[in-house]
């Protein structure tokens, strides 16, 4: 055994790699497979996630096909239920591949490298979580650091367990966005003569609430870009709830106030091409954020109970996180005391978020003008 116990993978022709969690997640594994493809480029690399994460990685050119997980089939009777969940395990272990690696920590992703019979397996240390014997399925096991870390570089730590160092340059995020993507927004925008470059995007949501200021801030911060002649756009998921918050903020704006609301009425590619066309993005810790340190568009960033430290701005010189400087954050519990609202995100001020704002726009507009 040599220093490190690296596998040799001058024979790897197939590889599966898993991350089965929430889209932004599966947004920060893409310099993972920009890398894994720079260095195998005659290897096909296949992806392992849920299926409502597609666009994440759909278009990634290192990326050969997708096992895809409906989430859905949770619903099914139980009978049909394991019928898809077999055929699941079946797809992967007809996958043959020569080398796993697992960036998930939950158990699914466990079962299903065992069962794919590769011989190099690669996952994250479970400590005592898990199945019995869980820490046997792997090959090369990856030591979770004990301090923060932002989650690209825990996951490319998958890499470097296997003897893979990505450079600097090596570890940006990439995402696709449809020439259709790009159109069908401009279309929307146009109809709301909205030229590209001139507004600020507002994703104020998130499917976590304690992750996201109040109502009121949000209310009382629209009206202040307002006031300095700026127009806005609205954003959320399709989320029923996360649409119900962006209704109760416009209802509470002063009627001459003009927002136009895109909440829930774009694909997860639209609502990349619209962060894009943006001068700027304000959001909480949510997919979006992501997105902006994929496509380097102008953000800032609304940080409480969580931590920028593992989740913020990602290689994008162009961004500010805001946050208040609480001792107890980040705390990742779901509110204060269980509360389902963070004193942390309420104590964030209207000036502290304009002052940001003002730091990471520049000639924003002009560059758009010229791209679009």
């Amino acid at each position: 055994m040599h220093y490190g116990n690296y596998p040799d993978l001058s024979c790897v022709r197939r590889i599966l790699v898993i991350k089965m969690r929430h889209h932004g997640d599966v947004l920060l594994t893409t310099p993972l497979f920009s890398k894994l493809h720079a260095l195998l480029p005659h290897a096909a690399i296949d992806a392992c996630i849920y299926k409502d994460t597609l666009p994440m990685l759909e278009g990634h050119p290192g990326i050969a096909d997708f096992v895809l997980y409906d989430k859905q089939w949770k619903k099914l009777p139980l009978f049909k239920r394991i019928l898809k969940e077999v055929a699941l395990l079946k797809r992967v272990r007809s996958g043959k591949y020569d080398l796993v690696i697992n960036l998930t920590e939950g158990d699914r992703g466990a079962i299903l490298a065992k069962v794919s019979g590769s011989l190099l397996r690669v996952g994250f240390d479970p400590g005592k979580s898990g199945f019995f014997g869980k820490r046997k399925t792997w090959t090369h096991v990856v030591k979770n650091c004990p301090h923060p870390r932002h989650t690209v570089e825990r996951q490319l730590d998958a890499l470097r367990r296997i003897g893979i160092f990505p450079e600097a340059e090596e570890k940006d995020l990439f995402l696709h966005i449809p020439d259709s993507a790009l159109c069908n927004v401009r279309n929307r925008l146009e109809q709301e003569e909205i030229r590209p470059g001139s507004y600020i995007l507002i994703h104020p949501v998130s499917r976590w609430k304690f992750k996201c200021l109040s109502i009121q801030q949000m209310v009382q911060l629209i009206v202040a870009l307002d006031k300095r002649g700026m127009r806005i756009v609205l954003s959320a998921g399709p989320d029923l709830e996360e649409c119900a918050m962006v209704d109760k903020i416009l209802s509470l704006l002063p009627s001459a106030v003009s927002v136009v609301n895109l909440a829930g009425k774009l694909t997860l590619k639209e609502l990349a091409a619209l962060i894009t066309m943006s001068r700027a993005l304000i959001c909480v810790d949510s997919v979006p954020l992501h997105i902006a340190s994929a496509t380097k568009t102008p953000v800032v960033a609304l940080f409480g109970p969580t931590s920028d430290q593992n989740w913020g701005p990602w290689m994008h010189r162009r961004s500010k996180v805001v946050s208040h400087p609480f001792s107890c954050r980040p705390c990742y519990q779901d509110g204060c005391g269980g509360s389902k609202v963070s004193d942390c995100l309420l104590a964030i001020s209207q000036g502290a978020i304009l002052s940001a704002l003002d730091e990471v726009l520049g000639e924003r507009s002009q560059l758009l003008d010229h791209v679009f």
